[in-house]
Parts: structure tokens; C-alpha cells; sequence
């Protein structure tokens, strides 16, 4: 093959794929990514025997560390807590694997932080897959983000749901209100604290998401944990109505809360 006949394949090389070739490379791994990281993605709720059925889960929770270890939200594993059946609490716990072989795994709340709504757990038995933690210093606005998890917990059953998106924002936790009048307490209370940037993403994030990891499509790194609670309390009290926007709380404070002891 001579110079100019090289030079014409280059050239009609980059006709048919203008966006260039490592791009279609990498969108062609994603299902390679989800088909990683759904082992690694678990539901947070109770077990209850007297109760029909007898796992109930309202949030999303993602192992890491050692396989042992899970984060979810705090107010997850707070609202699983207050669940009982008859009077009788249920056993807190995740739920992992896949289908018939799902498995529930009860749990022990090894820290909280309140602060920025999230939750350590740990469960016994085999590890399961964990998945890597980023560095939220060097997530960038405009950068594509995916998360999986179970949007609608119960009500969509046992299934992983898959959203992509990109980071929209990067804003402060808590905004006054135009209006004072119309501050909480839970609202005075965080803008007292020291103020930390969450990430506004651009794709739709459901109440069973709270929990689920955000992370890198290209790589399966987590950058952020999902919240559809505590975040949105606070950013949207200036509106009547919430909004379809999506927040999740930076990794970097996982890794604080992996320091940390109960």
C-alpha cells in the first residue's frame, strides 16, 4: 500500500466514524460495565417472617472494600429501622445476587453520618464483587455518569435498572430559601455546618435509588452515592413542587465514612 493510498483510508476512516474510533470502542463496553458492577449493587431493607412478603426494601446499597462492606444512605437504613411488622421490628439487612437466587443478608450498622446522609454496613458470608472507589476531586461538570439500582424499590421487585446521564452541576448541599420563612429546621441546621458541593446530574433518579453508586461508564468507578431525600429537602425548598432533579453526594466522603466508627 502506497502513501496515498493509506492517506485515502484514514480519511474514509474518519467519514464513516467522525466522532472517532475510541469513542465507539468505549460506548460498545458499556453493557460490559453494567453486566460488572450489578453484582455489586444490593437492595437495603428487612426480613420479617410474619410479614407477607417477608423481604421488604425501600433503598439501593453498593459493596466495597473487602465485599463485606456496604454504603447506602442513612436515611435508608433509618427508615428500614422503624419498619415492623405486628409491633415486632424487622431484621435489617441487603439483599444480593440475582432473580430465584437472591439471597437476604442481615446487617449491622458499623457508622453513620448524618451529615451527609450516608451509611456503613456489614453483612457475613462470602464477599461479594466491590466495586472501586474514585476521587470526587476530580469529577468535572459535563462529565457522563451512570448508576444502577432499583428506582422504585418493592414496586418494581427485585430487578437492577440502569440510568446514564452527566454531572450537570457541582453546587453547594443547602440554598436559602427567597423567602426565610420558608427555612425548615432540617434546612438552619445544615447551613450552620461546614458547606460541602454535591452533584447535580442531568438523568432521572428515582426514590429506590437513594443509595446507588454513580460512577464512571467507562470504568465502573464509583464517584457518588445517590440521594433522593435528604438532598432534595434541602435544595428545593424554594419551589411547591419537587423537581426531577437528580443529586448525589461526592465519593470522598465515603471514604471518610470507611474511617469512621460507630
Amino acid at each position: 500500500m502506497n502513501n496515498l493510498t493509506f492517506l485515502k483510508c484514514v480519511l474514509s476512516l474518519c467519514v464513516i466514524f467522525p466522532l472517532g474510533l475510541p469513542q465507539l470502542v468505549r460506548a460498545a463496553d458499556f453493557p460490559v460495565i453494567v453486566k460488572t458492577v450489578k453484582p455489586s449493587v444490593v437492595a437495603v431493607g428487612t426480613f420479617q417472617k410474619t410479614r407477607s412478603p417477608a423481604v421488604s426494601f425501600s433503598g439501593t446499597g453498593f459493596v466495597v472494600g473487602d465485599g463485606l462492606t456496604i454504603i447506602t444512605n442513612a436515611h435508608v437504613v433509618n427508615g428500614a429501622l422503624k419498619e415492623e411488622s405486628g409491633g415486632v421490628p424487622g431484621t435489617i439487612g441487603i439483599l444480593a445476587g440475582k432473580g430465584e437466587a437472591a439471597e437476604f443478608r442481615p446487617a449491622t450498622i458499623v457508622a453513620i453520618d448524618d451529615e451527609h446522609d450516608l451509611a456503613r454496613l456489614r453483612i457475613g458470608g462470602t464477599p461479594l464483587p466491590a466495586l472501586e472507589l474514585g476521587d470526587a476531586g476530580k469529577v468535572a461538570e459535563g462529565q457522563a455518569i451512570a448508576l444502577t439500582g432499583f428506582p422504585l424499590a418493592m414496586s418494581l421487585g427485585f430487578h437492577h435498572a440502569t440510568h446514564r446521564g452527566f454531572i450537570s452541576a457541582i453546587t453547594p448541599i443547602a440554598k436559602p430559601g427567597l423567602d426565610s420563612r420558608r427555612l425548615d429546621p432540617k434546612v438552619v441546621a445544615q447551613l450552620r455546618r461546614t458547606p460541602f458541593s454535591i452533584f447535580q446530574l442531568d438523568t432521572t433518579a428515582y426514590p429506590g435509588n437513594s443509595g446507588s453508586p454513580v460512577y464512571d461508564p467507562e470504568t465502573g468507578v464509583v464517584l457518588g452515592v445517590i440521594n433522593m431525600v435528604f438532598v432534595k429537602g434541602l435544595k428545593e425548598t424554594a419551589i411547591t413542587s419537587p423537581s426531577g432533579i437528580s443529586y448525589a453526594i461526592p465519593v470522598n466522603f465515603v471514604h471518610d465514612l470507611l474511617q469512621k466508627k460507630m
